[in-house]
């Protein structure tokens, strides 16, 4: 019985909170899932997604059903979200561009809750990388990445540059579960001060690839494909076309393994769902729990042959659509869900207003509070996003309209039109309403910052800091001999300098 007591006093002097300032402003757990689109339960698109963790946050906060990425490739997308800036403001377009050379690391979130006195941990993909800067981070932790082994009973690793097969890998050895080990952590010991913990979820990107179990969840004769027309790209411009990834769609025609290809995509999300439930799960067994901002996102949609296109990078629907899911103690109700359209740029104001943090001037994107608070209020703002240099779209109330850098248009009515089968761009009753959303888009484009690849100046510091060590290797070498000489002279120093 004594032994117990001290066991639980030593729990509870780890696990509580050290004081009531710590315990008053509050923590925040911020989920990121990759390539994770609108096929969540709570959203409704797919009826055959398993999602039940991410769904039971939405019951106990408030889910959108209308949010949408500021850009459908994760690099600009994390960009966006973790600056408060733009595609068309940062020059941040695409996933081989270098996202540091725009993010100032002092206008940053994660520094925002570091300024003002939390720690801050982060695990797995946050960025689109695996930098991690100064400034930015308490802790970080980047998980292992282990070999995958397929399973015998995958025919091969898919179709062309569409992976997916089950492995024999156990869940405890996938990256996605390693991040969430170390977060639990995290949630199990005492902090001093506030925290803001964020987890990035490495599934459902490709390849979808996870334990056997997880495909054996869906019966393969059970899968349905996704709506769609063969037809569907008859009425988009040109400029859309061009951004379709056809040949993914052919090969996996050709194959014949559209259904297995979604049974994966699946399986996947099952996965990461199933990651997401254990760091609720530890949350809520955490003294942590009643005062802890949750968010949870998806980067950017993913399309699955509708439109005849696999992948994301277009600005349709599918490309573009997300789970965002907050849960606010004192500020949202359970059961709460909003259909106003929203992008992920609103992360950020919405988590420092939530926390009392001043947010930086560059940061214009509204805050969700008022929707958190009352999910059917009026919104005056849309959603916006960017594809490259002169491709926008605005998502607002039950429209889509889209221009590309050539000047045509699509617009979409999701009253009527949810898979956006019927391009309305034509109609001359129609004009005002693109006209009052086009009003929306960006006018000037920043310049696209250089890939990667062509970003020649990485090695400069390299090769300066090469330089200057070999000079000062150089000069010790030379201070050395001489030493040497006038200690030493004769043949004793001619020996000893070959012994050097």
């Amino acid at each position: 019985m004594a032994l117990a007591l001290v066991v639980l006093l030593i729990g509870s002097e780890v696990l509580a909170p050290s004081d009531a300032h710590a315990a008053a402003r509050p923590n925040v757990l911020f989920i990121v899932l990759d390539d994770l689109n609108h096929w969540t339960g709570y959203i409704g698109r797919n009826p055959q997604t398993r999602t039940p963790n991410i769904d039971r946050l939405a019951a106990e906060g408030v889910g959108f059903v209308g949010a949408y990425d500021s850009a459908p490739a994760c690099n600009p997308s994390r960009a966006a979200v973790m600056s408060g800036l733009r595609p068309f403001e940062t020059g941040v377009y695409d996933n081989y561009q270098d996202w540091t050379a725009a993010l100032a690391v002092s206008t940053t979130l994660p520094a925002q809750f570091l300024a003002a006195g939390y720690d801050v941990f982060g695990a797995g993909k946050i960025y689109h990388s695996s930098i991690y800067r100064p400034g930015e981070w308490t802790d970080h932790f980047d998980p292992e990445h282990v070999k995958l082994k397929r399973d015998p009973s995958a025919r091969n690793d898919g179709v062309g540059g569409i992976k997916f097969y089950p492995v024999t890998n156990a869940p405890e050895e996938m990256p996605d579960f390693l991040s969430v080990s170390w977060a639990i952590g995290k949630l199990r010991v005492r902090h001093d001060r506030p925290f803001f913990l964020a987890v990035g979820l490495e599934k459902p990107h490709m390849p979808w690839a996870v334990p056997k179990k997880y495909f054996d969840r869906f019966e393969l004769d059970s899968i349905k494909l996704p709506p769609h027309l063969d037809n569907d790209l008859d009425d988009v411009p040109e400029a859309a076309k061009a951004a379709s990834e056809l040949r993914d769609h052919k090969a996996i025609l050709r194959s014949g393994r559209w259904t297995e290809a979604i049974r994966a995509y699946l399986a996947t999300i099952s996965f990461a769902d199933e990651q997401v439930g254990r760091l609720l799960d530890a949350l809520d067994e955490s003294p942590y729990r009643d005062n802890t901002i949750v968010v949870l996102w998806g980067d950017n949609g993913f399309h699955l042959g509708e439109k005849q296109h696999w992948r994301k990078f277009t600005l349709w629907e599918e490309g573009t659509r997300v789970p965002l899911v907050w849960r606010a103690p004192a500020v949202t109700t359970p059961g709460g869900l909003s259909t106003r359209a929203v992008d992920l740029t609103s992360i950020y104001p919405t988590l420092c207003e939530l926390a009392g943090i001043p947010v930086p001037a560059q940061v214009r994107a509204p805050s969700l509070v008022p929707l958190l608070r009352s999910p059917d209020s009026a919104w005056e703002h849309p959603a916006l996003m960017t594809l490259g240099v002169g491709s926008s779209a605005v998502r607002m109330d039950q429209w889509r309209y889209i221009r590309y850098p050539d000047g045509s248009e699509e617009l979409y009515d999701h009253s009527t039109d949810p898979y956006e089968w019927h391009n309305l761009a034509g109609r001359p009753n129609l004009a005002a309403t693109k006209a009052a959303l086009a009003n929306w888009l960006p006018k000037t484009y920043a310049q696209p910052l250089p890939t990667i690849e062509e970003n020649t100046h990485w090695w400069v510091p390299a090769l300066a800091a090469t330089v200057v060590l070999a000079i000062a290797w150089a000069v010790i070498a030379m201070r050395r001999r001489r030493r040497r000489s006038v200690a030493t002279p004769g043949s004793a120093g001619g020996n000893d300098g070959n012994r050097a």
